[in-house]
């Protein structure tokens, strides 16, 4: 029962960093066609998501909220939601293996994996599942928040994004902490 972990969305300036744990059956026909979600077309990342939802032994979606962010930092944000990911998983596994080079402090064994999304499965599927929950999240504030144009760049800091924020100043998703918008409140 190998969990895999992975998070989307540390670096954008606005947003929550959202994560997800997945472990897979070991029948998955799609073994071995997981990869990093930046890496999948996203008409087949959804494709996979929805596979993954309806086949995987388990698997559970948390976040850090903005204001969490702002508090902790982004590292100990992710490590919170990390954990309530890890937390949630309806079977619990016997080991969790998380992309990047930190984990969270976990009642299982866990092990860091740099580039794990494109090493281990399980990590990729759930770098998929975190990568299409935040996205749908950033189409929901693009909506609430208009004007940023969230959907397009899902909270990143591109000339869009940085001519938007200096025009209407942030928003109440923008991450606070974060120098670029730290310097314009």
């Amino acid at each position: 029962m190998l969990a895999g972990v992975d998070e989307v969305g540390r670096g954008p300036l606005a947003g929550p960093v959202v994560t997800a744990a997945v472990i897979l059956s070991p029948h998955d026909p799609y073994l071995g066609q997981y990869r990093d979600s930046k890496k999948v077309a996203e008409k087949k990342r959804l494709k996979l998501y929805h596979h993954i939802r309806r086949h995987a032994v388990a698997y559970s979606v948390n976040m850090a909220s903005i204001e969490e962010i702002d508090q902790l930092n982004i590292l100990h944000a992710t490590m919170l939601s990390m954990r309530r990911s890890v937390d949630g998983l309806s079977v619990t596994p016997s080991k969790v293996m998380v992309d990047g080079n930190r984990v969270p402090d976990l009642r299982v064994s866990a092990e860091a994996i740099i580039g794990g999304d494109d090493l281990v499965q399980e990590i990729a599927a759930a770098s998929i599942i975190a990568k299409v929950v935040r996205d749908r999240l950033m189409q929901r504030l693009d909506y609430l928040y208009p004007g940023y144009e969230l959907s397009k760049h899902k909270g990143y800091g591109t000339k869009v994004h940085m001519d938007a924020l200096r025009a209407l100043g942030p928003s109440p998703v923008h991450r606070k902490s974060f120098a670029p918008v730290a310097k314009l409140l």
